[in-house]
């Protein structure tokens, strides 16, 4: 199973996507999501992504459906795309103890759990700032019904 994500230049999350699959549809199904239905994200100049090759197909298929400016490059790099693989690692480390997933559906879930945490952390909230421990309690508190 593989997670796609997509962070800001700043390391602010956009969005992610699971799928059984890393394929070119895949790819393609992901960068889809994540350009059209974010209508405030401004389009990419550039894209970091690891050196797979489902991702040069897939920004080929964007092109053409015109999702993607001809001007916009992808840049496979090993490194480049460092912010997305320290942000994953607070991720990995969550995830390891429990030995995997029994399931796609379980995993999904547990992972779009792990990923609204991580946003509420670093403050993607709206009136909750990055740091502000009490505050973010708070949040999660009333989002479950929990008391303080």
């Amino acid at each position: 199973m593989f997670l796609y994500r997509a962070l800001d230049s700043t390391g602010q999350t956009l969005d992610f996507y699971f799928s059984q699959r890393r394929t070119r549809k895949a790819a393609a199904k992901f960068f889809r999501k994540i350009l059209t239905k974010r209508p405030n994200l401004t389009i990419p100049r550039i894209i970091n992504v690891d050196k797979h090759p489902a991702y040069i197909g897939a920004t080929r298929d964007m092109k053409k459906a015109k999702l993607l400016p001809e001007r916009c490059r992808l840049r496979q790099s090993q490194h480049m795309n460092n912010l997305i693989e320290q942000d994953h690692r607070f991720m990995k480390w969550q995830i390891r103890p429990g030995l995997g997933f029994g399931s796609f559906p379980t995993a999904y879930k547990t992972i779009q759990g792990h990923e609204v945490m991580n946003m509420i952390r670093k403050g993607q909230m709206e009136r909750i700032e990055k740091g502000n421990i009490k505050e973010q309690n708070r949040f999660i508190a009333k989002l479950f019904g929990l008391a303080v």
